[in-house]
């Protein structure tokens, strides 16, 4: 491969880099790993069956903006106005959840990190002034730069802990014949969808590399090839579910057969979190892995804190060409009104933490069907150039994901109507 060929690969690279960023905070550092603590190893296969089933529509993100140079809001406006109306208002409903539970988490870290005696309510608000700032000041450049920095902090240290925990720990608690929750019950099939719902991440965060791809062209004046686009997102989405695998093991090797769950109060769940990395490395690490989990928390902040506004702000000058003039105006007074909605339902979820996550990403499960069918009409309507159409194999794929989705979401709405 000569020079040219790998320097245009690397001024590609980012977007994807960045979904890893957002995917690995809530669906990784948080459900795979109650998946493992919870169930053992039993759900390793349904995490990378998810991940496999999701492929496609996070795929489609960034072949649409590789074939065409636009992102795929604007693919949505090719079907019709319909189409952005919709994304638009779920993608509202589920920004003002995800980033209270996300800001509700990172706020719990912060005090066990820092021996903070305030509020989770005090808390979050001084993290989402330190979030918007970040942004607002730094932009996409100091978000590329920060997240990229941590994602590889936290791969290495959690493939590490894993490994330790799996040479070390007593496999007796993996294999245990101790009593394990009920899975097929009401409650475990809540918990499949709130696990599926944010593997590796909601199926509306596909938008979100596609938009963050052209601010990278801007930032390298490098449009990226269909070839170079992919090869970033394959970095950024293989690495997300290989991470999961890694978090499923770390709940199980260090939590499953114990006899501890993780607590739904923001601040003792925080505190567990670090101690799954501490009882396996040793309590002299305690300090550097509550930085780290901490760090890596505050990484998909940022990610989100910039995603879901810049969502916005594109959904709106879509459908309204005169909003194009204010797209600034409008990422930034929707990131705060974000923060504002996160502080007022931290404020009543303090200590109902995995009841604001489930719901978060129930929400989002119950939402991937309506955007992965979006997702898929876009790349193969008439719109997308015929060469850069997905091929026949990711078309089934495609259809598996969609059937399965429907289904769970009809299995879930009948338990609770039974």
């Amino acid at each position: 491969m000569s020079t040219d060929k790998i320097k245009n690969i690397l001024k590609s690279i980012g977007p994807g880099i960045l979904f890893a960023g957002a995917a690995i905070g809530g669906s990784h550092l948080i459900q795979s790993t109650r998946a493992g603590a919870n169930y053992g190893l039993d759900l390793l296969g349904l995490v990378l069956l998810i991940n496999i089933l999701k492929y496609p529509f996070f795929e489609f993100g960034h072949r649409y903006t590789a074939a065409t140079g636009e992102s795929i809001i604007h693919g949505y406006m090719k079907l019709g106005k319909l189409a952005v109306v919709i994304f638009l208002l779920l993608n509202i409903v589920t920004a003002i959840v995800n980033a209270a539970a996300l800001t509700l988490i990172t706020a719990g870290l912060s005090a066990n990190l820092f021996g903070l005696k305030y509020s989770m309510t005090t808390l979050g608000i001084v993290i989402l002034v330190a979030t918007l700032l970040i942004l607002f000041i730094g932009r996409y450049s100091l978000l590329d730069k920060i997240v990229k920095s941590l994602i590889v902090v936290l791969t290495l240290t959690t493939i590490a802990t894993v490994l330790i925990a799996f040479g070390v720990e007593s496999q007796d608690a993996v294999n245990s014949q101790l009593t394990q929750k009920e899975l097929w019950d009401a409650a475990g099939i809540a918990f499949l969808l709130a696990l599926m719902g944010w593997m590796p991440a909601p199926i509306e965060a596909s938008v979100w590399p596609s938009l963050w791809a052209l601010e990278r062209t801007k930032q390298t004046k490098h449009k990226p090839t269909m070839k170079e686009a992919l090869i970033d997102f394959h970095i950024g989405y293989i690495g997300t579910t290989v991470m999961a695998v890694f978090f499923v093991g770390l709940g199980a090797f260090v939590m499953y057969g114990s006899g501890e769950t993780f607590s739904n109060s923001g601040l003792v769940f925080s505190s567990q979190l670090v101690s799954l990395y501490t009882k396996t490395i040793g309590n002299w690490s305690e300090i550097i892995i509550a930085t780290i989990v901490f760090i890596t928390m505050l990484s998909t902040m940022l990610t989100v804190f910039d995603a879901y506004p810049r969502t916005l702000a594109g959904s709106l000058e879509v459908l309204k060409s005169n909003f194009s003039k204010l797209n600034k105006t409008v990422f930034w007074i929707s990131g705060v009104i974000m923060a504002l909605f996160s502080i007022i339902i931290i404020e009543f979820f303090t200590s109902g933490l995995k009841t604001l996550l489930d719901f978060a990403t129930i929400l989002s499960f119950l939402a991937a069907p309506i955007f992965a069918y979006i997702n898929y009409k876009v790349v193969t309507s008439e719109h997308m150039p015929g060469k850069h159409k997905p091929k026949a194999w990711l078309k089934i794929l495609s259809w598996i994901g969609i059937i399965f989705l429907v289904s769970f979401s009809v299995l879930f709405i009948y338990t609770k109507l039974i």
